[in-house]
């Protein structure tokens, strides 16, 4: 789909269909990073077709890894052929990570094990974000990162890493990933102990490629110096892009969407639960298995509409899909979050741009330091909201608009190829006009 600034969304009097979906953003990360580390040729199926992924397979180009892509069976197939742990070569430019945190946070971890400097830089809003969390601990483990106040551009000075054991204040994915990355190519053993649960795709990923990972609750340990083998994967598809499809079908009465070959990892499927909590009928198949990865169907039907309200807790489960829920909750539901903080520090402050967006098409938000309380209306009004550059509330207030009494134009809606570049396309496939 051509790139667009804005997007005109009509209303819609329910969603109604089947979707298939790009492969999942973050195990798409992951898969290409180890490959670029593992021993011999990885092909990887179904890899997503964002620009965030498309950004860490170019930062590997640049780092002398040989990755070649190609269309087949209705997907992007990558096949990456990996130099071995601190493997890398010097990069003779800074390497590029877009829009990606991702990107930034995990390949950081890699590069700060080889013996170069290399500079990771990025757009305008990701070098807004915060890097101090990786860059405290890959000091830790020996290397040293030049930044600009902690943050990007981020030049690293690596070098022979030692393990650690490090506690990060706050549970993230991407943290915890980096120090592991950093860990695997370093001497010793690596523990990173979270204060809460955060997806597993770079422990499974890990195990996919022959590397033995020791979890016991919240806590992962890794020796380093192990020995990766290359493989053929298959990315699951995106559970964070579908949430978008499966809000608006427990949002709007009459609405039916099953979702075909998604990731049903138990780490990023909590959204299930919210939304049977919601009211909706949910139900999910397991169908198959694959490092690690169940993927499966998901099929979601309007039933009733209940308040839901998201606690510090709950967070951490549901980060990406926050604003899905606030979509939802537009169409004449409730949804009070607090304890989400994080949500700041994002492609975008993501909850005054929520706030701001959501009132723009006519509900009425609440704004906190650390989240917000969205009572929606079963008819919107609709209107103009600003997405920000950030892809997920493009997406959210596209679902949004679709209960609105008018149609409604939403600017930025191009930041959806960052992660979903076919969103405005099936956003019309699975609309039934009123």
């Amino acid at each position: 789909m051509a790139s667009i600034a804005a997007a005109t969304v009509r209303p819609a009097r329910r969603m109604k269909g089947r979707v298939g979906l790009s492969g999942d953003k973050s195990i798409s990360h992951r898969y290409a990073m180890l490959a670029a580390l593992a021993n011999g040729r990885t092909t990887i199926s179904k890899y997503s077709q964002g620009a965030d992924c498309a950004a860490t397979l170019d930062c590997l180009r640049g780092a002398g890894i040989d990755v070649q892509t190609r269309m087949e069976n209705g997907g992007l197939t990558a096949e990456i052929t990996g130099l071995g742990l601190r493997g890398f070569r010097a990069p003779s430019r800074p390497l590029d990570a877009q829009n990606s945190g991702t990107t930034m946070r995990l390949l950081s971890g890699v590069l700060a094990a080889h013996s170069f400097v290399s500079t990771v830089k990025g757009d305008e809003s990701l070098s807004r974000r915060p890097m101090a969390r990786v860059i405290v601990p890959l000091e830790l483990m020996g290397a040293r990162v030049e930044s600009h106040d902690k943050k990007p551009p981020l030049t690293i000075h690596g070098t022979r890493l030692k393990g650690i054991t490090y506690r990060p204040d706050v549970p993230s994915a991407q943290i915890k990933s980096a120090v592991m990355l950093a860990g695997l190519q370093s001497e010793g053993t690596t523990t990173v102990e979270e204060p809460a649960p955060t997806r597993n795709h770079t422990e499974l990923a890990l195990r996919a490629f022959g590397a033995t990972v020791r979890v016991n609750g919240t806590t992962v340990e890794l020796e380093g110096g192990q020995e990766l083998h290359g493989g053929s994967f298959v990315v699951p598809g995106d559970i964070s892009s579908a949430a978008f499809w499966l809000a608006a079908a427990a949002a709007i009465p009459g609405s039916d969407v099953e979702i075909h070959n998604v990731g049903l990892n138990p780490t990023r499927t909590a959204l299930l639960d919210v939304l049977r909590r919601s009211g909706a009928i949910v139900d999910e198949t397991i169908e198959r298995e694959a490092g690690g990865e169940p993927s499966g169907r998901v099929r979601v039907r309007f039933d009733q509409v209940h308040a839901l309200s998201l606690r510090e807790a709950d967070i951490p489960a549901l980060i990406d899909e926050i604003p899905a829920l606030a979509a939802w909750a537009a169409h004449g539901g409730e949804l009070h979050v607090t304890g989400a903080s994080e949500l700041r520090v994002k492609e975008s402050d993501r909850i005054s741009a929520l706030v701001r967006g959501f009132r723009a098409l006519g509900a009425d938000v609440e704004e906190f330091s650390d989240g917000f309380h969205l009572r929606g209306s079963r008819k919107l009004r609709g209107g103009h909201a600003d997405a920000a550059g950030d892809h997920r509330l493009a997406m959210a207030f596209a679902i949004a608009a679709l209960g609105a009494e008018t149609p409604s134009v939403i600017s930025g809606a191009d930041s959806v190829a960052i992660s979903y570049p076919d969103f405005f396309a099936t956003l019309e496939t699975l609309s039934e006009s009123l």
